[in-house]
C-alpha cells in the first residue's frame, strides 16, 4: 500500500490551501523539525489511506524544467464527470493553468489536467 507522496514547495501555506480547498483534504498541525532547521511539513489526507506530504526547506533549490525523469503527476478522483467539470471551471476561474481539458483518454479515464500553484501536474478524474 502506498503510504504517502511528498512534494517540496517554497510556499507551504499556499500549497496546503490549494489541496484543502480544491480537493477537500484535511491537514495535520505543521511539523517543524528541531534536528533539521528550516524543514517544515504538513500531512494532508481524505481521512484514511494514502496521504500527501507537503514539505519546505529554507535551502530549497528551484526545480528543473520538465519533462524530466521522476514523478510526473498525481491523480485525484472526485467521484463523477460532473464534479470533474465543476472543479475545472472553478480552477480556471481562480486562475490556475488547465493543461488538458476534460476528455475520455485512450485508457477510458474521464480526466482533466491542471497545474497546482507550484506547477505540479494534477489529474482530476471521475
Amino acid at each position: 500500500m502506498l503510504a504517502h507522496i511528498g512534494i517540496y514547495t517554497k510556499d507551504l501555506e499556499r500549497l496546503r490551501a490549494f489541496y484543502e480547498i480544491n480537493f477537500g483534504m484535511t491537514s495535520n498541525e505543521k511539523y517543524q523539525s528541531k534536528r533539521n532547521q528550516g524543514f517544515e511539513s504538513y500531512f494532508l489526507s481524505f481521512g484514511g489511506g494514502t496521504k500527501l506530504e507537503l514539505m519546505t526547506l529554507t535551502s530549497l533549490a528551484e526545480s528543473n524544467a520538465s519533462p524530466a525523469v521522476g514523478l510526473h503527476h498525481i491523480a485525484f478522483s472526485v467521484g463523477n464527470r460532473g464534479k470533474v467539470d465543476e472543479l475545472v471551471i472553478r480552477l480556471r476561474e481562480d486562475g490556475y493553468s488547465i493543461v488538458s481539458e476534460q476528455r475520455v483518454t485512450g485508457d477510458n479515464y474521464y480526466e482533466a489536467v491542471v497545474k497546482d500553484p507550484d506547477g505540479n501536474l494534477i489529474e482530476i478524474t471521475e
